[in-house]
């Protein structure tokens, strides 16, 4: 058994300098690797991070800015609709006014033809009047001697 522990000791021993220069390279590995690596991903997450929230940012901000276009699109086409109903109803109002002018004016043409017409009868009764009047007289002559007239 003694053997045994001996060998032993001689296998710790001879693995304490491969210990030793394990947890060097354990040590070195942290100071010189893992540190280091540690520390640029966690600005790398930052800036990453960063970025989501600038995106996130510019993505509401191009929201809130759609928003307001689609409010002042529907704004324009409110108003664009109110002009083009009230210039609808300004035509409207101008083809009725145009439309009773022309009634008036045609009304009025009526009236004064009537009256052109109605004057012209009188004329013409008294036309008939006139020459009905010397007809009889010429009628009388002829038929009638002159004595008795």
């Amino acid at each position: 058994m003694d053997q045994i522990l001996h060998q032993i000791g001689g296998l710790v021993l001879g693995a304490v300098p491969t210990m030793l220069l394990f947890l060097l390279t354990v040590i070195l590995y942290g100071f010189l690797v893992r540190r280091p690596l540690t520390r640029i991903l966690s600005e790398r997450h930052a800036r990453t991070a960063g970025a989501v929230e600038k995106a996130k940012g510019a993505i509401s901000d191009a929201e809130t800015r759609t928003a307001e276009y689609e409010d002042r699109l529907r704004g324009a086409r409110a108003e664009i609709f109110a002009a083009r109903d009230a210039r609808m109803k300004q035509w409207a109002a101008q083809r009725e006014q145009s439309l009773n002018d022309a009634r008036t004016a045609t009304a009025q043409k009526v009236l004064a033809g009537k009256l052109e017409i109605e004057q012209g009868l009188s004329d013409a009764r008294r036309q008939i009047e006139t020459a009905s009047a010397e007809l009889s007289e010429q009628v009388l002559r002829a038929v009638l001697p002159e004595a008795a007239l």
